[in-house]
């Protein structure tokens, strides 16, 4: 039988991890509206604009995306969801890319004969077994020849985009491709993607590409395509305000009978400074030191302690460990420099180098995902509390 203390800790509402939902959402009605007039648009067979959600890991954007992809499924659209990664082997993004798409195909074919359909469920094989590692078909009829097998990808969505676009519109309903880390996913697939957006903009098709990625992902998708920052409706996902984040960890805690003191949980929104994933670590840490129904500063204060330990045994070392010697340099002048960005001017002042020597090294940790570009001849950490993680380091170091 579980103790008393066993069952608290059971109870615990907050669930700090990537990608996982918090127990009380807040802070998004506004993207979460966005995304709710897409559906609404569908719906009159309107089409809108894609979306593009970008910010610092831990500020949730894979939760929201995720969220969208929900509201999509429930008003009937068909989905897609990629994840895009460095570590991937190459054309992993493609073959999970084909194999929904197959899946939607053999969906839309039980849906009911006739010319419409056979040709976009015939566009969407051809297009799917182009690509290498797709296995062969194994129900209904083929491919259709001549549509979507040039062996072009950005040339072959453009057909699926042609023919499923009436199927879509007869059924009130659209196509999503749901991709998250967009800034990671292999340059031709994101041009590709962008050309099949671009095409469904200009012939009313309900096609959206919707994107969650780092702050770099808008430069990443004008690089695929240059009209690609007029046409995606872009939004940066920051920190929570000062109430939302009250609200994140007050709220899950009262529905079970527990209560914050107001010290504790301005310890705990102090601590976190917005960003959802550090409230949840730092509330969930203060939940299990409660000794009883109300959740004290003290309580609050070890919550945090204990939780900043977590952050330093694995999260900001993930990111640490995997850097050069010289990449580690580079990391801590920033941390030194004490700003939310740095000029690569300024860093190659402070560490005494010429500043075209540090170029590769740069450019090697914004491939590691450790940093972004904000602006050109700018550099930042994409995690919060990396540049106090640094500084922790070396006062221990001393």
């Amino acid at each position: 039988m579980a103790t008393l203390d066993e069952m608290h800790r059971e109870l615990n509402p907050f669930s700090p991890g990537a990608g996982r939902r918090p127990p009380q959402f807040v802070g998004r009605d506004g993207e979460i509206d966005r995304f709710d007039r897409l559906i609404a648009l569908s719906r009159r067979n309107r089409v809108g604009r894609p979306i593009a959600i970008h910010g610092l890991r831990g500020v949730g954007k894979t939760v929201l995306l995720r969220a969208f992809r929900a509201q999509a499924e429930r008003a009937g659209w068909l989905t897609i969801a990629l994840e895009a990664s460095t570590s991937s082997e190459p054309g992993s993004d493609r073959i999970r890319l084909g194999r929904d798409l197959l899946a939607i195909a053999h969906r839309l074919e039980r849906g009911g004969p006739g010319p419409m359909m056979q040709r976009a469920v015939g566009t969407i094989k051809s297009f799917s077994v182009g690509i290498p590692g797709i296995a062969q078909l194994t129900f209904g009829e083929g491919p259709t020849p001549g549509r979507a097998d040039s062996g072009r990808l950005d040339v072959d969505f453009e057909d699926l985009i042609d023919d499923v676009g009436p199927i879509l519109r007869d059924r009130s309903s659209a196509l999503a491709v749901f991709v998250d880390e967009m800034q990671d996913l292999d340059s031709d697939l994101t041009a590709a993607l962008v050309t099949a957006q671009h095409r469904a903009s200009q012939t009313d098709v309900p096609f959206y590409v919707v994107g969650a990625g780092l702050p770099s992902l808008p430069a990443r998708l004008a690089t695929a395509r240059s009209y690609a920052e007029r046409m995606f409706d872009q939004h940066a996902i920051g920190a929570l305000s000062r109430e939302h984040a009250v609200m994140a960890i007050r709220e899950p805690a009262l529905r079970l009978g527990m209560t914050f003191d107001p010290a504790a949980e301005l310890e705990i929104v102090s601590a976190a400074n917005g960003y959802p994933f550090f409230l949840q670590l730092f509330a969930e840490k203060a939940w299990d030191a409660a000794a009883d129904r109300r959740i004290t500063v003290a309580d609050a204060e070890l919550g945090v302690r204990l939780g900043l330990a977590e952050l330093d045994d694995g999260f900001f070392p993930a990111r640490w460990d995997r850097s050069t010697g010289l990449e580690r340099r580079y990391l801590a002048a920033i941390a030194e420099l004490g700003q939310s960005d740095a000029s690569t001017s300024s860093l190659a002042a402070q560490l005494a180098l010429p500043a075209s020597s540090l170029t590769s090294t740069r450019r090697s940790l914004i491939e590691k995902g450790v940093l972004y570009a904000p602006e050109r001849g700018r550099v930042a950490f994409t995690v919060p509390g990396m540049a106090e993680y640094i500084a922790r380091r070396a006062a221990e170091d001393e």
